[in-house]
């Protein structure tokens, strides 16, 4: 079930990238930051009450760990969002896109001590595969020595943490209410979209003076953002409930091939051979894991 969920997650992750990367361009980086949320919050919230129709509620009032966990999430995916869009403006929305997939090993990292769950070896193997196809299609090894110099490379791994620490911390999150684990996917990303609508629309209101500020700006395209993201973190948080985040997040690099698309046809963007090797190890990885998984 969560593989299906994932891809259909990634899929919707791949659209909204390059809609929000155009948003970027147009409004800027925090509008295009805030619509993933103040957009895509009616939606989760529709999708909350179906959950709660169909699978029953869950106790929330008396876990402490819920509301810090889910608090760290909402703040991790707000960072994790900004330092990819600016990689973005560094590089390329492809590279910007592939170097924030490192989240996938290093959620694996952070969530050996704080989850406890056990992974295969073909499981580490996929892993590690997949993040060395990201360094092979994003280090340019003429200036190796330059590397931590890269503005792309670091806002892309600066990217890539913040997302590894959303994973585990949604997962915490949602482990820690009592009853049905996506009906708890569902009140974990409601909360953590509207904690990060009103912290940025707090911004973007105080720095234009304006109130209406967050409606202004390319609405149609911030919709278009919203909706998509909220498809797609309804898949992720529900993958992210019922399985290690770090599978969810390795089988989620497919979400690379639309990447690809994207790059060549919306923003004209040239790959190189160096590029497509470390695209195919990418897409490799994704195999492993998902065969190491499957019984």
């Amino acid at each position: 079930m969560w593989i299906f969920i994932t891809l259909f997650a990634a899929g919707c992750q791949s659209m909204r990238t390059a809609y929000q990367n155009t948003l970027a361009r147009e409004a800027g980086f925090l509008h295009a930051t805030l619509s993933r949320s103040l957009f895509g919050l009616p939606l989760v919230s529709a999708y909350l009450v179906l959950c709660w129709q169909l699978f029953g509620w869950v106790s929330v009032e008396k876990s402490l760990t819920f509301w810090v966990a889910a608090t760290i999430c909402a703040i991790a995916q707000v960072m994790a969002t900004y330092f990819m869009l600016r990689a973005f403006q560094s590089s390329s929305f492809a590279l910007g896109t592939l170097l924030s997939k490192t989240e996938a090993v290093l959620a694996a990292l952070i969530g050996l001590p704080l989850l406890h769950y056990t992974l295969t070896f073909g499981a580490w193997l996929g892993i590690a595969f997949g993040v060395l196809g990201t360094v092979v299609m994003s280090v340019k090894w003429k200036n190796i020595r330059q590397v931590h110099k890269d503005a792309s490379l670091l806002f892309g791994l600066g990217s890539g943490l913040c997302f590894a620490i959303t994973s585990v911390t949604a997962s915490i999150a949602s482990h820690a209410l009592s009853g049905s684990l996506i009906t708890s996917a569902g009140v974990t990303l409601c909360y953590v979209l509207a904690l990060q609508s009103i912290i940025l629309c707090s911004i973007q209101m105080v720095k234009s003076k304006d109130v209406l500020a967050p409606f202004r700006y390319e609405l149609v395209l911030s919709c278009k953002v919203g909706m998509l993201s909220a498809l797609g973190s309804i898949g992720w948080f529900t993958g992210f409930a019922l399985v290690n985040p770090a599978l969810v997040k390795t089988l989620g690099q497919i979400e690379i091939v639309g990447t690809l698309y994207y790059s060549k046809v919306r923003f004209a963007e040239k790959m190189t051979k160096q590029q497509w090797i470390g695209g195919a190890m990418i897409v490799i990885s994704v195999v492993l894991v998902v065969t190491s998984t499957i019984k």
